[in-house]
């Protein structure tokens, strides 16, 4: 990788509830930072939140983080892909409880809707779990001329509480 490369800023949700979820994530920024050609540059605090789309299950923990990367779109979910395998992750139900996930939120101005990998997130506008941690480290996000203020103003976000240390 020569020093010319390209970086771009991604930002990357994080959350889990299986184990300890704050110290899955802390683990999956370290292994995440020392992967090539990723550089986290920024994080959220650690918020407690309830269970999105399955609720039939314990509590998360959720944050964001912001990377700079001269990492593909591709290369990046591959890369996150490997955190997540390296921590225990598996795979049994969509939404389900798990050790750790890690989610590429933006990647740069990049649109693209592939069988792996829609970016942006197809959930982001609607995942207050994923927008608060977001607005600690990117205060100014907007997408499609919205801002991240008016996106949250459409959701509740009474039960995502922050933690007082991580």
């Amino acid at each position: 990788m020569s020093d010319k490369a390209r970086k771009v800023e991604a930002f990357i949700s994080l959350g889990g509830n299986i184990g300890d979820p704050s110290i899955a994530i802390e683990d999956a920024l370290t292994a995440l930072a020392n992967k090539p050609g990723v550089t986290v540059t920024t994080r959220s605090r650690f918020y407690r939140t309830p269970p999105w789309g399955k609720t039939d299950q314990s509590e998360f923990v959720n944050a964001c983080a912001g990377v700079k990367t001269t990492l593909t779109p591709t290369e990046l979910l591959k890369t996150c892909l490997e955190v997540e395998t390296s921590m225990g992750r598996v795979r049994e139900e969509r939404w389900g409880p798990r050790i750790i996930d890690l989610d590429i939120l933006t990647y740069g101005d990049v649109t693209m809707d592939d069988p792996d990998l829609t970016l942006p997130h197809p959930y982001l506008t609607e995942r207050a779990f994923v927008l608060v941690p977001l607005k600690d480290i990117a205060p100014d996000f907007q997408l499609n001329g919205t801002d991240i203020s008016a996106m949250l103003e459409k959701l509740d976000t009474s039960e995502i509480v922050a933690m007082d240390q991580h």
